[in-house]
């Protein structure tokens, strides 16, 4: 009679790849139909927009018109976008990457140490998205951690909280900056939006994301398409691509260009602009021979801040699409199911 396997979910899906004990992806994240013919549209790759920082804070007031009304477009025509000349030094991003690796390549039991028993727990590792209510596993290890307003580090390991509270705070400087110039392209007050945010109690939350190498790529997913909580998430990644957004009806496979930022809208920026601009929709695709890692800044109104349509882009013609929400109640639901597009977000829209 012949021997039936069970299958035990890993610790963690590096401790899965690394053991090289399967040729083949374990059923729990076999997700994917491999005869599905392919969605990604590769005309589309280079016309993703570009936003040079440099030229929105520091250009001549010609120049930054043009690219406040570029960052515009950006935002309501695919809620995604590169960021070059942003002023984040690259020995900062790498060593953020290095830092990141350094807590993965931790042993199980000490990275175990930051297992959350709870969604809003500001430090918290795991694996897939959030496996107590998942029927699917997905190829993916996280560390996530609340950098802002109250700044949090896991201990190990050695030198990782200097190098986060560096990161950390060149990323919000770079998200802020942002901010301000979608505020601009849709004539709402910066102070005004500042306030009713209360931004300068902003969440920041930093995501260390590990896609370690699958022996069947084609079956499993790093992330399933879903939009972000959030205003603007900032996304590093080291030099393997898996990021995949949505545009209109087809997906667009990501490339980014050296020392950038991809930059997505969330769903709050959708809310507070009553639907002007949309968060996008996004997915992490894997492969069989390289770990891709990548470090998300999600920059997003302070915790207790109630998020609803702003009173200048609602009218009669375009009345309010959303209820407004308190930030934390928001997360705390989004984070707390499973990821499934916007399910979050639908929600809270007004029939």
């Amino acid at each position: 009679m012949a021997t039936v396997q069970f299958f035990s979910p890993p610790d963690s899906i590096k401790q899965l790849s690394d053991s090289g004990a399967f040729s083949s992806v374990p059923p729990l994240y076999a997700c994917r139909d491999p005869d599905a013919p392919s969605d990604v549209d590769p005309t589309l790759e280079r016309q993703i927009p570009t936003i040079d920082l440099s030229v929105l804070t520091q250009g001549d007031p010609a120049r930054r018109s043009q690219m406040v009304r570029q960052l515009g477009r950006a935002c309501e025509e695919w809620g995604f976008f590169v960021v070059v000349n942003h002023g984040v030094p690259e020995t900062v991003r790498e060593a953020m990457l290095a830092a990141a690796q350094g807590f993965f390549d931790l042993e199980e039991e000490e990275k175990a140490e930051h297992s959350g028993k709870h969604v809003m727990d500001p430090i918290r590792y795991g694996t897939s998205f959030n496996s107590k209510v998942e029927d699917i596993g997905y190829w993916r290890d996280y560390l996530k951690v609340v950098v802002h307003p109250a700044f949090h580090s896991p201990a190990k390991p050695l030198g990782f909280r200097e190098v986060l509270g560096q990161y950390a705070a060149c990323t919000r400087v770079v998200g802020m900056k942002l901010l301000r110039g979608i505020w601009e392209s849709l004539e709402l007050d910066e102070g005004y939006m500042n306030n009713a945010l209360d931004l300068d109690a902003c969440f920041q939350v930093c995501v260390a994301n590990l896609y370690p190498p699958c022996p069947q790529p084609e079956l499993a997913m790093g992330l399933p398409p879903h939009s972000d909580h959030g205003l603007l998430t900032l996304l590093h990644q080291n030099g393997v691509d898996g990021l995949q957004v949505k545009h209109g009806s087809k997906w667009v496979h990501v490339k980014p260009p050296p020392n950038s930022f991809l930059v997505n809208t969330g769903d709050h920026m959708e809310i507070v602009t009553n639907g002007r601009l949309k968060s996008v929709l996004h997915r992490a695709v894997i492969n069989g021979r390289s770990t891709r890692m990548s470090i998300a800044t999600v920059v997003a109104p302070s915790p207790d801040t109630v998020v609803e349509p702003v009173a200048q882009l609602v009218s009669s013609e375009r009345p309010a699409m959303y209820r407004g929400v308190r930030y934390r109640e928001y997360l705390e639901h989004q984070q707390g199911n499973k990821l499934r597009e916007k399910s979050a977000l639908d929600l809270l829209r007004v029939q």
